[in-house]
């Protein structure tokens, strides 16, 4: 049974983008009646005065948060209302919270109008969760056909470059067929990775981390890179007309990735060491406001927010929107952190004990790959252009990816070894500092073997 587009919705969040954006999604997927609250206790005013079908509530909301207003909901006369709780709690614990106290459906930002609508399906009991699928492993010469997911930023140049070689039969790999699976953000990555619908990821390490906590069976291989992300400030106001940097971002929105992530770790340290209290809405006062949007679309929404201060990204999207004139450089990652871990490639665990010969050689190529940015990075920018904007949504070009990569603090690909200690530190900094996460062994998360192959071999 489709969904009845007629339904009315109430949306609650706090903040003005969040609701925009809900009110685009929403409409894209031919909704028509929306209502808008602003926090838990603008919702029960307008439960109290409207008929409403359906609430997609965040979570973090100062007044009555999100989970107040969950808890509200189901011990009232609405308590039989569908709830999806929509918020920048991504992490694994947050959404067991979230089922536990009734919500009907869960979605972590940030998220797609696809996405959103399958949420709404299954909060509406239309649509089953999706299960892991059984696929063939095998190709036809017997090598195994190896699935693996990434994003639209240059984190991930080093799969680029192996499937361009391989593609150009520079490298024909022994054991294994090599898949790319360009995502739309880092939220369909990690359900991918939980389902086992693909055999590994370039991923974030704290979401990685947080997978292995709630016992996800997969594995950190290799890193993907070092260093490569970048904060920069809206160009809509100018930093002298302000007393300090302090003064400029307070009261402001910055923008992050994700959650888990070593883009909000340093984010919060940047501003603190400001004398900032950066976070998100709730209980706890601040006076920076992180949100968390997807990262092609910080440009478009710093230019038309001016309460957006400025946003921290992997590249090429900051120094993509530096070269547009919407914004200026305010740091790069690797000023804060010379040489600090990011992203990582993560892999199922039954993939690694069926195929650790096929998980051997992808190790081993994709350090040869990252090598390969390194010596010839005008060549590496050529091949990402194609691979980080197939469709040309991002209007990338070849000199902002030079510019990129010859950046002399920024990414690097020609050593991606992990290092345990700063593994650990990015976890016990959000946890610790933060509040954010659960602490894992990281011994136990990380299987050397095959870095120790392919990057001192």
């Amino acid at each position: 049974m489709p969904v009845d587009k007629k339904m009315a919705i109430l949306v609650v969040d706090d903040s003005a983008t969040m609701r925009m954006m809900f009110k685009q999604m929403l409409e894209s997927s031919g909704f028509e009646n929306i209502v808008f609250a602003v926090n838990g206790n603008d919702a029960i005013e307008k439960l109290q005065e409207t008929k409403i079908d359906l609430v997609i509530s965040d979570w973090n909301m100062p007044e009555k948060d999100g989970l107040e207003f969950l808890q509200w909901v189901r011990s009232s006369e609405f308590k039989d209302v569908p709830f999806i709780m929509a918020t920048a709690q991504g992490d694994k614990a947050q959404q067991a919270r979230a089922r536990q106290e009734g919500a009907n459906s869960h979605i972590a930002k940030p998220f797609d109008a696809d996405q959103l609508l399958e949420r709404i399906e299954l909060a509406l009991g239309l649509r089953e969760e999706v299960q892991a699928g059984q696929r063939e492993t095998k190709t036809a010469d017997g090598k195994v056909r190896l699935r693996i997911g990434h994003i639209q930023i240059t984190d991930h140049l080093a799969l680029g470059v192996l499937r361009h070689r391989i593609a150009g039969g520079e490298v024909t790999p022994k054991t294994f067929e090599l898949e790319t699976l360009c995502m739309p953000g880092w939220n369909p990555i990690q359900e991918a990775l939980e389902r086992g619908d693909i055999d590994g990821a370039f991923v974030l390490a704290p979401i990685a981390m947080d997978l292995f906590a709630f016992d996800v069976p997969i594995r950190l291989i290799l890193l993907a890179h070092k260093n490569g992300s970048i904060f920069v400030r809206s160009n809509k106001e100018d930093l002298n007309d302000h007393e300090s940097l302090a003064d400029f971002f307070k009261y402001k929105v910055v923008d992050i990735p994700h959650k888990m992530s070593v883009h909000n770790m340093l984010a919060h340290q940047f501003l603190t060491e400001l004398g900032l209290k950066p976070g998100v809405p709730g209980k706890k006062a601040i006076n920076v406001r992180f949100e968390v949007v997807p990262p092609i679309q910080m440009p478009a929404i710093m230019q038309e927010n001016e309460n957006v201060g400025g946003f921290i990204v992997a590249e090429p999207i900051g120094s993509n929107a530096i070269a547009k004139g919407i914004a200026a450089i305010q740091f790069l990652s690797a000023s804060m952190w010379e040489n600090h871990p990011c992203c990582v490639v993560a892999m199922r665990q039954e993939c690694i004990d069926q195929y650790p010969d096929a998980v051997h050689e992808l190790a081993s190529l994709l350090v040869e790959a990252g090598r390969l940015v390194e010596q010839d990075k005008e060549r590496a920018a050529e091949i990402a252009v194609a691979f980080l904007d197939p469709k040309k949504e991002l209007g990338l070009t070849k000199e902002v990816l030079q510019d990129v990569l010859n950046q002399p603090q920024g990414i690097k690909m020609d050593d991606l070894y992990p290092v345990l200690d700063d593994l650990d530190k990015i976890q016990r900094y959000m946890h610790d500092e933060m509040g954010i996460g659960t602490l894992v062994d990281v011994e136990k998360f990380v299987d050397l073997r095959f870095a120790d192959t392919a990057c001192k071999g």
